[in-house]
C-alpha cells in the first residue's frame, strides 16, 4: 500500500518512505539481515570466507604460515574482518536512512532533479503506521547489527592479546 492510495501524497512512488522499506527489504544483502539469526550469520560467515581468500595471500607474505601460523591466521582473519566491517557499514546505514525517512513526520522529496526538492507532512494515519514499522520491524535489524559490529570488536580485542601473549 502505498502513500498516494491512502492520501493526497505528492510524493513520486519510488520516494515514498514505504516503498524504500520494501525495496531495501529485498535487496540481496539486506534481506538476509530481515531474517533469522542462522540465515544472517551464515551470509557475513561467506562474506568473510571470501575475503579470507584476498587477505590470506596478503597475510601470508609478512607471516609465513609454517613458521608463523598464529601471526598469521590472526592478521588474515583481521584483513577478512575489513569486508565484514565494510558490508555491516552498508546494511547499517541502509537501515538507518530509512528508519529516519520513516519515522519522520516531514519527507523531502525531489519533483525531477536535485534543484527542486519540496517537502511533505504526512498524516497521522500515516505518520503512526511507519512508526510501528520502525518499530517493530527496523530497530531489530539494528540491534542486530550492532550486536555483530559489538562481537567484531570483542573478537578484534582477544586477537590482540592473544597476539601480544605470542
Amino acid at each position: 500500500m502505498t502513500y498516494s492510495s491512502l492520501s493526497n501524497c505528492p510524493v513520486p512512488t519510488d520516494q515514498q518512505p514505504l516503498n524504500e522499506y520494501q525495496e531495501l527489504k529485498a535487496a540481496w544483502l539486506f534481506s538476509d539481515s530481515t531474517r533469522k539469526w542462522s540465515t544472517y550469520l551464515k551470509k557475513m560467515t561467506w562474506i568473510g570466507g571470501f575475503c579470507w581468500l584476498i587477505a590470506a595471500p596478503v597475510a601470508a607474505a609478512s607471516f609465513h604460515p609454517h613458521k608463523q601460523l598464529i601471526y598469521f591466521i590472526l592478521s588474515s582473519l583481521a584483513g577478512a574482518s575489513v569486508g565484514i566491517i565494510l558490508g555491516l557499514v552498508r546494511l547499517y546505514l541502509g537501515w538507518s536512512y530509512v528508519r529516519d525517512r520513516l519515522f519522520s513526520s516531514v519527507i523531502f522529496y525531489e519533483e525531477s532533479g536535485w534543484y527542486d526538492g519540496q517537502t511533505w507532512t504526512k498524516p497521522q494515519e500515516l505518520l503512526a503506521r511507519d512508526r510501528l514499522i520502525v518499530s517493530y520491524e527496523i530497530k531489530p535489524i539494528i540491534q542486530r547489527l550492532q550486536i555483530t559490529f559489538a562481537g567484531l570488536a570483542a573478537l578484534f580485542v582477544i586477537g590482540t592479546i592473544i597476539w601480544h601473549l605470542v
